[in-house]
């Protein structure tokens, strides 16, 4: 949910600013661009330029900065327009007052009036403080704003007291923001199911009939589909998982009939269907249980096919979006049409072997998307990242009904 966003860090004066820090830390390792604001009491607790070598930008505190002959004036408005979300971590009673009252006396507090984003609050004070009817009223006034207030949790205080007043630790903090982010996006309450990597199918104990799919297009589309807030299921091929999260549910099989079962398991509850595999299209008719001992020179299997998935599927659903990925070598429209219409698919994606940068291992992709209704459309050579999020952009799209409950 971080990935990519423009997190502003709003630090004030408590003993709890050294979890700053940490914060910092956390939000960079989640893939967001950090800015932090602090009020001249913060840097009394933490330095302004610790947070400015964590966050690799420099740390604004005043309306002016630089020498008196040489002052330039430090935009609030520029800083607030900038921020996708802003984090005040810790909150002391102090800033809190101000911001319930609108009361502009310094930097911090013109920027989160100027913010139009997303405001995260995470209060740190006494016991006494926090639980005082004017701080409880403070903290009702900024949630009938719509910011969104994260609780101080109970534990041992700066006085020596225990009691309810610390900040909430930096992680959940994290968890907080990601978890109101995803209920604003697209997919919030959707269920999205996709095929992953390659399937083995086992000639004897040792050896098996496979491919050199690498899962990276199954990856970053179940990425892409957890940052539009999407609870994701992959159904996992024989190859090593390349990210673990809490709304990600991998499901490790083997061969080409594991999967069916398994896409079986899953498909009643899934909105979205997404058939990325390279599925095995054929399977020893015999599997021997010992290994197949080199005794002659040529060696015959006689094989089957194995179950159409996608087809499968397509079959069975009802109101879910089924998406193929066809990779093909030649007349790659034609084969897509047909498989497009044969599995019942709603669209299906091409990529071909004959573009540079595009199918097994590669970083990169170049693909097609064929509607059934019809539409076509042409993407460059990108990172599967990138043609992971020209998917949903083309699903979303196309399928209006995803957006309505």
């Amino acid at each position: 949910m971080l990935r990519a966003k423009n997190v502003l860090l709003a630090v004030t004066g408590s003993i709890a600013a050294y979890k700053a820090a940490e914060l910092t830390r956390l939000f960079i390792k989640a893939g967001a661009r950090v800015k932090v604001c602090m009020t001249p009491e913060a840097a009394e607790f933490i330095t302004p330029l610790t947070l400015a070598t964590l966050s690799k930008n420099p740390v604004h505190t005043a309306f002016t900065e630089g020498e008196k002959s040489s002052r330039v004036w430090d935009s609030h408005v520029d800083l607030a327009a900038w921020a996708d979300c802003m984090v005040f971590a810790p909150l002391t009673a102090n800033t809190l007052a101000k911001m319930a009252q609108g009361q502009s006396d310094n930097f911090l507090i013109a920027t989160y009036l100027s913010a139009r984003c997303p405001v995260f609050v995470a209060t740190a004070m006494d016991l006494d403080m926090y639980a005082h009817p004017t701080t409880q009223s403070n903290l009702e006034a900024l949630a009938r704003h719509g910011e969104q207030v994260i609780p101080s949790g109970f534990g041992d205080l700066a006085s020596g007291w225990v009691g309810v007043g610390r900040m909430a630790e930096p992680q959940q903090i994290i968890d907080r923001m990601e978890t109101f982010m995803r209920a604003s996006q697209p997919l919030y309450g959707k269920r999205v199911l996709l095929t992953a990597g390659p399937t083995h199918e086992p000639i004897d104990p040792v050896r098996f009939i496979g491919n050199h799919s690498s899962g990276k297009m199954g990856f970053a589309l179940a990425r892409i589909a957890l940052e539009l807030g999407a609870a994701v299921t992959v159904v996992l091929g024989p190859v090593a998982p390349q990210f673990e999260e809490e709304d990600l549910v991998l499901v490790p099989v083997q061969t080409a009939v594991e999967m069916l079962e398994a896409v079986r398991a899953h498909f009643a509850q899934s909105d979205i269907f997404i058939a990325a595999a390279a599925v095995s299209d054929y399977r020893p008719r015999v599997v021997s249980a010992q290994k197949v001992k080199r005794e002659q020179r040529a060696l015959s299997l006689e094989l089957i096919e194995t179950p159409d998935i996608l087809s499968v599927m397509g079959a069975q659903k009802k109101s879910q979006i089924t998406v193929g990925f066809a990779l093909e070598t030649e007349d790659e429209e034609k084969n897509a049409l047909k498989k497009l219409i044969e599995k019942k698919a709603d669209c299906m994606v091409i990529n071909s072997l004959r573009d540079p940068g595009s199918g097994f291992s590669h970083d990169t992709n170049q693909i097609k998307i064929l509607a059934r209704d019809g539409e076509k459309i042409a993407f460059d050579l990108k990172s599967k990242l990138a043609v992971a999020a020209d998917i949903f952009k083309f699903i979303l799209r196309k399928y209006h009904a995803l957006r309505e409950d």
